[in-house]
């Protein structure tokens, strides 16, 4: 039992570990050495765990993924009104950055792992799943002329675009967002993206 034990928290330290270095450094400039220094773990429980720095990237990366896209679905789901879900996520878009700076840092400065790549096959398999929820959502105000028909890489441009360039300069120590301008990008966002005329309701 023991050595399941140590195995888990090996896993968990290197993990850890590889969010701090990513975050700091960049994943480029982080080393497999000061990733293993990080973690404190050793040689060989390192490659226990992981194939290579890539492969760490790779998990770590669809790991954050999948709690940015739970929190966003989770919000979204909340609202049936197109403003409401629209102004909603940016807000939530932008406390979770808030909560999880480092996570946040990897997916809005790195680039996702390719479908070759480790991480690469579940990460674009997460982001159809997640599409397809956002469309089951979008569809009833699609018909009812509120929100246009896009694809999913416009939609999320327009809709979280601007947040994503505030936390840009947040994690950088330009700006940090104030709740007054956080407002300012969820109005624009739904401006943004509703259709001419729709009503702002």
């Amino acid at each position: 039992m023991k050595s399941v034990k140590n195995g888990r928290d090996g896993r968990t330290r290197i993990i850890e570990g590889a969010l701090r270095r990513f975050s700091q450094d960049g994943v480029s400039a982080t080393t497999l050495a000061s990733l293993r220094e990080e973690s404190g773990v050793s040689v060989g429980s390192f490659y226990h765990h992981f194939a290579s720095k890539e492969h760490v990237y790779g998990v770590l990366y669809a790991e954050t993924q999948a709690m940015y896209q739970q929190a966003f679905i989770t919000e979204l789901e909340k609202h049936t009104h197109a403003r409401d879900g629209i102004r909603a996520v940016v807000v939530r878009h932008m406390s979770w950055c808030g909560e999880h700076p480092e996570r946040a840092r990897l997916l809005i400065s790195e680039r996702p792992p390719r479908k070759q790549e480790p991480g690469g096959g579940e990460v674009s398999e997460q982001r159809r799943t997640f599409s397809r929820q956002v469309s089951v959502w979008w569809e009833p105000h699609l018909e009812a002329g509120l929100l246009p028909s896009l694809p999913s890489a416009m939609w999320y441009s327009i809709w979280l675009g601007p947040a994503k360039e505030m936390c840009r300069m947040w994690f950088a120590g330009a700006h940090q967002p104030t709740p007054e301008e956080i407002e300012a990008l969820s109005d624009a966002a739904w401006f943004s993206l509703r259709c001419p005329g729709a009503p702002d309701v």
